[in-house]
């Protein structure tokens, strides 16, 4: 046994156990996902991302809409801040229907089908009659209302079809009568040929997609057997098939997937080329807000049909996934709101209105990318147009009162207290009120002190 200096036996030392960073590691991670977890289960998570994502969705769409439009108004002889000058009018407005339609109840909401309906179908039928229709890039799906006003009345309704389509399936389901095909049909069915028959005479077929999304979407929402939805999706195919077929323009957009060139032989390409030049020059972050190259007349629409290729040219992949994350959580946010419901009509008119934002989103982008062909519809708050943004707002209206109205969230938006002050207790006056008096950290401080202290 060795020994030690002094001459007596070396004790032998206990080695130290080694350190468990990794056990503490995984212990952190399964901490902050529990956390996170527990956050994302709250009952206002919906609230907060319909709210959260749609205003920051807005807010970067009007950045992009002046940054995008000032080339295209100063070749019209225009002042730069033209489009987004009425992008911002637009966006007040829609702002004032988004709060309103917060704030209404279900019956309400339920009341106003029928008319906006109605009013929806009578400005299509305008929108055809000769001197009060106006024709834009070769679609007659306007109505001029004066001066440099036009309305397009055909996105308001994609509204319609979601307010009336979910209270006629309400009440369908609530007579039990869902359960007959032909009830799960007729009149939803006919009345949504009927939308799309108006839209199509103007030769619009980038709405008529969006408007037959919103269909399937309603029947699967409604529980639509599989033989039935593959039949209506059938017979959707063939008509569609039969519409691109019968048009050179489309036909050209669609031979324009996968083209690198602007010039795909007889096909000119150029739009899809140049908005993909245009995303891959940007890079990982852009080359700076204001400094996109396309946008100087290389780009057609660069302020509607493919902004977000010039949001990828100047703000780069991190831009545009951020827009994509903005989307995927309203999206995940509308699928949550009508999971959780008990309501059908607040089940299928939450459940339409994702459908609708987010087809329109992946078919916009997907053009922009060169993964589907151009259907010429705009992004949803974030392209510049009033008529699409006023409808989308409403709509996000919708979504936000259908999930303040969740029994959980109600709770605990009633448990709220307001954060800089509350009205005390009615004391014992004469006329039965106190004055609202405001709690101000002072106050509260000066509250707690004993009568002693100074």
């Amino acid at each position: 046994m060795p020994t030690s200096r002094t001459g007596r036996p070396s004790v032998p030392r206990t080695p130290k156990r080694p350190a468990a960073p990794r056990l503490a590691r995984e212990n952190r991670v399964l901490a902050f996902y529990t956390r996170a977890r527990r956050g994302w289960d709250r009952p206002l998570t919906a609230y907060y991302l319909i709210f959260g994502g749609s205003l920051l969705i807005t807010v970067l769409g009007l950045v992009m809409v002046y940054s995008a439009s000032q080339i295209t108004a100063l070749q019209m002889s225009l002042p730069g801040s033209y489009f987004f000058r009425k992008q911002l009018l637009a966006a007040v407005l829609g702002a004032g229907l988004l709060f309103a339609a917060s704030r209404m109840p279900v019956k309400l909401h339920r009341a106003l089908a029928y008319p906006i309906l109605a009013g929806a179908v009578f400005l299509m039928v305008l929108v055809q009659v000769p001197g009060i229709g106006v024709s834009v890039n070769g679609n007659q799906n306007w109505i001029a209302l004066g001066g440099s006003f036009q309305i397009q009345p055909s996105e308001f309704g994609k509204l319609a079809l979601v307010l009336w389509g979910a209270d006629l399936l309400a009440r369908k389901q609530d007579k039990k009568l869902l359960t007959q095909w032909k009830h799960m049909l007729v009149p939803l069915v006919p009345a949504a040929f009927m939308l799309l028959g108006l839209i199509m005479i103007g030769g619009d077929m980038g709405t008529a997609i969006i408007l037959t999304a919103i269909l399937f979407g309603l029947l699967w929402l409604a529980g639509a057997p599989t033989r039935l939805f593959i039949g209506v999706l059938s017979i959707a195919a063939v008509l569609g098939t039969i519409l691109i077929t019968s048009s050179s323009n489309r036909m050209a957009r669609l031979q324009c997937l996968g083209a690198t060139e602007p010039q795909s032989g007889p096909v000119d390409c150029w739009q899809a080329v140049h908005g993909i030049y245009a995303l891959a020059s940007g890079g990982i972050f852009g080359s700076g807000l204001g400094a996109s190259v396309e946008k100087w007349g290389q780009l057609p629409e660069a302020h509607t049909d493919f902004i977000f290729a010039v949001t990828g040219e100047e703000l780069g992949l991190a831009g545009t996934l951020s827009v994509l994350a903005l989307f995927a959580a309203l999206g995940y946010a509308g699928i949550r709101v009508a999971g959780r419901t008990e309501d059908p009509f607040v089940r299928y008119a939450a459940g339409g209105v994702t459908t609708w934002i987010t087809a329109q989103a992946v078919i916009n982008i997907g053009a922009v990318l060169g993964l589907l062909p151009i259907a010429g519809v705009p992004l949803p708050l974030f392209s510049y147009g009033g008529s699409a943004l006023l409808p989308t707002m409403f709509a996000i209206g919708l979504l936000i009162a259908f999930a303040r109205d969740e029994p959980a969230a109600r709770a605990a938006l009633a448990m709220r207290q307001p954060r800089f002050g509350r009205k005390r207790e009615t004391g014992g006056t004469g006329s039965g009120r106190s004055p609202r008096r405001w709690n101000t950290m002072r106050r509260r401080a000066l509250a707690a002190r004993s009568s002693g202290e100074r």
